[in-house]
Order: C-alpha cells, then structure tokens, then sequence
C-alpha cells in the first residue's frame, strides 16, 4: 500500500533522516507501521532539531516539499496566488498514485487537500482533524470550510474523519476518537497522595497566547496570595516567554513559578508525576494531550471548557473546569485544596478514565482504519 500523507507541520531533515513535532511523528510512526511505502507532501524546515522533535521510523520515505503558505489576510492571500498552482499539481499527482491518502487538519496544505480529495471519490481516505470540531466554537474561516468540507458525505466520500468529542448533527463520515501517549505496561497503581508541604502544578503547552499560560501563572499566584504553599512549571516555548520572564520578575515569584522551556518525554513524564495539577486554560484545543498525560500520573486536571474538555472532565467529575473569571477559579481551586477527600476523588476518576487510553488501544483502532 503507497500511503500519502498531507500535511502542514514542518520537516527538518538531517543525514537523510525526517524529523518533525514529536506528538505528531510519533503518531505517524504507529499509521506507518501497516504501509508499505509512505509518501509524505509537507513543508520544510530549516530550523534546527529540538528536544520536541522526533525522527519517523520508516527507512524509505518519498518527500514531497511544498512551500508553506497562509491566507488568513489579504495581504498574505495576495503573496500566496503564486505558491498554489504548483501546491496543488504536486497534491494531485501524489493523490493520483496513492492508495490511500491521509489529511492533517485543520492547516492551510491540509484545506488543499480537502478541496483536491473530492476528485478522487474511490480512493480510501482518513483525515485527522485535530483541532476543535466544536460547530459553534469561534474559529478561523479556513478551518470552518475544511469541517464543512469532510463532513458533506456528498463532497468527500470513503473517507473517515477522526474528531475529538461527540457533536449534534455528525454525519456518518465523522468518527470520535482520541489521541494517546503512553503503553499499556506503563500503567500502574495509583499510589496514595504524599504528603507535601507544596501543591505542584504542571503547565506544558506551547506559550502563545491562545494557551493563556500568564492566566496559569496568575491562577497559581493568586492562591500564594491566599496562603497557600504552591508551585507552578511550565515546559514549553513560544512567543509569550519573554513576557512570562517580566511578569515572574515584577511580580517576585521567582519561588514559586519556573520557566523550564522544551523538554523530552521523560522529563515531562517526571514533571506530572511529582505535580498534584495539571492546568491548561486554553481557548482552543483538540484533544489536550497535556491534560490526558497529566491525568495518566494522577494529576487533577484544572481547564477551560473547549472542545471535548467537558466529557474529558466527565463535567468536573475528573477534575475542575475554568471559566476565566479569575477570583471566582482561584476560589474554586482553593476550595479543593481544603477538601483531601474530594480531590482524592477527582484524582482516582482522573486516572481510571485516562489510562483506558493506551497507545496498545490507539494503535490496534488505527489497524482498523487501514487495514
């Protein structure tokens, strides 16, 4: 089987290996593991390889590059007119030889390969959407036309769309699914709360502004406010570092918040294990990897109710939601940090839902999808 991939996330390349954003390749490597030849049609690269990228473990890859575009302004619409003929040709010939073709979405080459899919109604195709499918959730126009797009069973046909969540009005080509980042044997028994004179919280995430990590901080300092004894970590990188810095600085909480950048997986694995939250206030999410991971270890989860957050939380069943009002979610996270029994509560549904979601599960549905 020639399995195409469609893609807007970067590739590096490095001594003739293919590396890219580790959740997404690490997923990949398990779709890739019942291909014969894998084609893949994405950006390149040219920054260099971090901590949070990881390498595909297919020795035979056919890469397709095509420059990376956006059109969500008209001055960039403008620049980007020369850029899609040539997108598209390559998108269409690599379509034509495939036998099953397998979009990443929402993206902007991943909306190409919505509109080019329609011409070949025969070939199997799967579409991973892995933003918020919610229909009524505020979202950028070329994302809404690409859920419009996968779900009309007239437009886009043998086709199975893997969303996050269950929504009124699914058609039959949409399938809930889930994400998962750890195996079956690295399950274990919830051991019990120690005791600790600090209540650790874990934020890890990218630090834009979309993933309001400043709210995490400001959530954290206002319960030392409080009198609480509390310490946050944030594992991540992006734009809002800087401002992050200032605001630790000018506000003393050098003690109480650290910056700790992009880190691997068993670093953030000791992270949640050692955290008694994990805290996401995001304003838009797919599946929240931050916030299953964190659950696995047996943090209390603390969101902002978007996209599946809800039935994640079993409401607040698992843990606790935000509504970004921030006195009244500093006095509810407090609340709980005065009630042991209730959070050992949330902390044993947190585990037992999240650990049924093992990369042995993902892996043996993803078989299903292709096979």
């Amino acid at each position: 089987m020639k399995f195409l991939v469609i893609t807007h996330v970067p590739h590096i390349i490095e001594q003739n290996h293919f590396f890219a954003y580790a959740p997404y390749v690490n997923e990949m490597n398990i779709w890739t593991k019942y291909v014969d030849e894998l084609v893949i049609l994405a950006p390149i690269s040219n920054q260099l390889k971090t901590a949070i990228d990881s390498a595909y473990e297919k020795d035979q890859i056919d890469f397709i590059q095509v420059e990376n575009f956006n059109i969500l302004s008209l001055k960039n619409v403008f620049f980007s007119i020369g850029k899609l003929p040539k997108i598209l040709w390559k998108m269409y010939k690599a379509m034509q030889q495939a036998d099953h073709i397998h979009l990443r979405c929402p993206g902007n080459i991943g909306l190409l390969g919505c509109c080019m899919q329609i011409f070949f109604p025969k070939k199997m195709k799967t579409a991973k959407y892995a933003g918020n499918w919610d229909p009524n959730a505020k979202k950028p126009w070329t994302y809404t036309l690409q859920q419009k797009i996968l779900s009309n069973t007239f437009l886009t046909r043998n086709m199975q769309v893997l969303i996050y969540g269950e929504w009124n009005r699914q058609t039959k080509n949409c399938k809930s699914f889930f994400t998962a980042s750890y195996l079956e044997q690295e399950k274990h028994p919830l051991q019990p709360v120690k005791a600790n004179p600090v209540t650790n919280f874990v934020f890890v995430g990218t630090l834009v502004k979309g993933k309001n990590p400043l709210y995490a901080v400001q959530l954290v300092e206002g319960l030392r406010d409080k009198g609480y004894a509390v310490a946050l970590q944030l594992f991540g990188e992006g734009l809002e570092r800087s401002n992050l810095a200032r605001y630790v600085k000018d506000k003393v909480l050098g003690k109480v918040v650290m910056l700790r950048g992009n880190q691997d997986r068993e670093t953030l694995k000791i992270a949640y294990q050692e955290s008694d939250f994990v805290v996401l206030p995001s304003d838009s999410e797919g599946w929240p990897k931050a916030i299953a991971e964190g659950m696995f270890w047996g943090c209390v989860p603390i969101a902002t109710n978007v996209s599946c957050i809800f039935s994640m939380l079993n409401k607040e069943e698992r843990g606790l939601l935000l509504y970004k009002k921030l006195e009244d979610d500093i006095a509810k996270v407090a609340s709980l940090l005065d009630n042991a029994k209730e959070y050992e509560l949330k902390r044993n549904a947190a585990v037992a839902w999240s650990q049924k979601y093992t990369l042995d599960v993902f892996e043996s549905e993803i078989k299903k999808l292709i096979i």
